[in-house]
């Protein structure tokens, strides 16, 4: 009889503890499975730009954004590109449509390239510069890091509105703790002969400068896809 309850304590107990997958001596073990780690997950570059994003009078494939995916592949960089550019495009396109491009492709990243034809058509600097914080911080909130691709307009805009133009995109990354290459056509509009790299219209480059077009913004792409 007392065998026979100690053998029910036994299993009692025994079931208890597995039960609550606890491991006891003389009792029984509870074999834990353990979780299998997640896969890294890929990262979705999301670029909004204008018409120098978005290859205009190029041949398909050779723009700066086309030769970006090459150079993911190169590097072994599991990362696809969602290139978003409209020709034409100012910073108030770019505001309206980055919420629905948030949504549809969750980035982990996202570049903008924008400002250029806001300065072409003599738009306010403090609206460029508070639509390049509101995408900013849209882009943020959604959980992507932020890369601002700055651009410079030619001194006959006038000085003054040349050098603050130049400076809102590093003031806006500064303020909203984002990355900034600070002039994308560096080694394409400020050669000694500007007009070389460009297609006769004289606003958009050639093929030949989208090379180093990229080879400005990847530094500071990589380091954020690190």
């Amino acid at each position: 009889m007392i065998r026979d309850l100690h053998r029910r304590h036994f299993i009692l107990t025994a079931s208890m503890a597995a039960a609550m997958g606890i491991y006891a001596p003389g009792i029984g073990a509870q074999t834990t499975a353990r979780a299998a780690p997640k896969a890294a997950k890929s990262a979705v570059i999301l670029v909004l730009g204008d018409s120098l994003s978005a290859e205009y009078g190029l041949p398909r494939g050779s723009g700066w954004v086309a030769l970006l995916e090459k150079q993911l592949a190169a590097d072994k960089i599991s990362a696809s590109v969602v290139n978003a550019s409209v020709s034409g495009e100012t910073t108030s396109g770019g505001r309206s449509r980055i919420a629905a491009l948030l949504q549809q492709h969750q980035p982990t990243h996202v570049v903008i390239e924008l400002g250029g034809n806001d300065a072409l058509r003599g738009l306010p600097l403090q609206n460029t510069q508070d639509n390049l914080t509101f995408m900013t911080q849209a882009a943020q909130k959604a959980g992507a890091k932020v890369l601002l691709v700055g651009m410079q307009v030619p001194p006959n805009y006038g000085t003054d509105y040349a050098n603050r133009f130049a400076a809102l995109f590093e003031t806006v990354a500064k303020a909203q703790k984002a990355a900034v290459v600070p002039f994308f056509l560096k080694g394409v509009a400020d050669g000694a002969d500007p007009t070389r790299m460009f297609q006769p219209d004289r606003i958009h480059p050639k093929a030949e400068a989208h090379p180093l077009m990229l080879a400005n913004v990847w530094p500071e792409l990589k380091k954020m896809l690190r």
